[in-house]
């Protein structure tokens, strides 16, 4: 049972300084929110992206998911891998490995038909920070704890996040 729908901030929540957003005021069920911040995405010196027309996807518990406008990336570096995954707001996701780097699995993803709630991102991708060189503004980003999530960590976003240890049970 999800016990936290960002009306108020948990106890353990860090507070937030100045500039700063946490991600218990984000509302569950999550929203889209337009970022005009620059957003590269890099492997090695290859640019899969670099857009100013970001949607954050903002849930409680998680840091933002950056979803990328397919015009500013470059689609011909991807593949389609098997599988895909479902989530309950947005709808079925499919995922996309590197063209040159296929060992290093599913990259990025997206929802080609989501639900009417987040229609605006449709065929979006979003990047795993983890596997491949994330910018917002700059600052490299860190990968949302845990393996399974995409939020992007940066130095504006304060936690707890969902995915460290001791979380499961939100």
């Amino acid at each position: 049972m999800w016990h936290y729908r960002g009306q108020g901030r948990p106890p353990f929540a860090q507070e937030p300084g100045p500039g700063q957003e946490s991600v218990w005021d984000y509302p569950r069920p999550p929203v889209p929110a337009p970022d005009g911040r620059r957003v590269r995405v890099l492997h090695g010196e290859q640019c899969l992206c670099d857009s100013r027309a970001a949607v954050r996807v903002l849930e409680t518990a998680s840091p933002p998911t950056w979803y990328l406008p397919p015009d500013d990336c470059e689609l011909a570096g991807l593949v389609p891998v098997s599988g895909g995954s479902f989530c309950e707001w947005k709808g079925r996701a499919s995922y996309f490995a590197l063209r040159d780097a296929p060992q290093l699995g599913a990259v990025a993803w997206c929802y080609a038909e989501p639900s009417a709630a987040f229609a605006g991102i449709a065929g979006f991708l979003s990047f795993y920070p983890g596997k491949v060189a994330c910018f917002v503004d700059g600052e490299r980003v860190k990968p949302q704890p845990g393996g399974f999530y995409g939020g992007w960590m940066t130095s504006d976003i304060v936690g707890p996040v969902k995915g460290e240890t001791g979380t499961g049970g939100w």
